[in-house]
C-alpha cells in the first residue's frame, strides 16, 4: 500500500456505541477512507466473519469491506457491500 502511495490506516477504531454487544471495534485497515479491510488466518471465513464486516461497515458508514484469509492455499477475498436498511 505504500508503494502504490495508498492512504491507510491500520487498527482502525469504529465507533463502538453502534455496534452492539461486541468486545471488538477495530478493523485491521481502513483504505482511502474508503474500504474496510479485515485480515484472518483461519481454517474457514464463517458467517460470522460476514457478519462482523457488515457491523463494521454500518458503524463507520463506509460502502465496501473486504474479508481475506490468509490461511487458504488460494487468497479468495469475500467482498462485502453494506447493507443499507431502508425506513419505512
Amino acid at each position: 500500500m505504500k508503494i502504490n502511495n495508498l492512504d491507510y490506516k491500520r487498527e482502525k477504531e469504529l465507533p463502538i456505541e453502534i455496534i452492539e454487544n461486541q468486545r471488538s471495534n477495530i478493523v485491521d485497515f481502513e483504505i482511502d477512507g474508503k474500504i474496510l479491510l479485515d485480515l484472518k488466518a483461519k481454517p474457514a471465513v464463517r458467517k460470522e466473519d460476514y457478519y462482523q464486516m457488515q457491523r463494521y461497515l454500518q458503524a463507520g458508514d463506509y460502502k465496501l469491506g473486504l474479508v481475506i484469509n490468509f490461511r487458504n492455499q488460494y487468497l479468495k477475498p469475500i467482498r462485502v457491500i453494506r447493507n443499507i436498511r431502508m425506513h419505512s
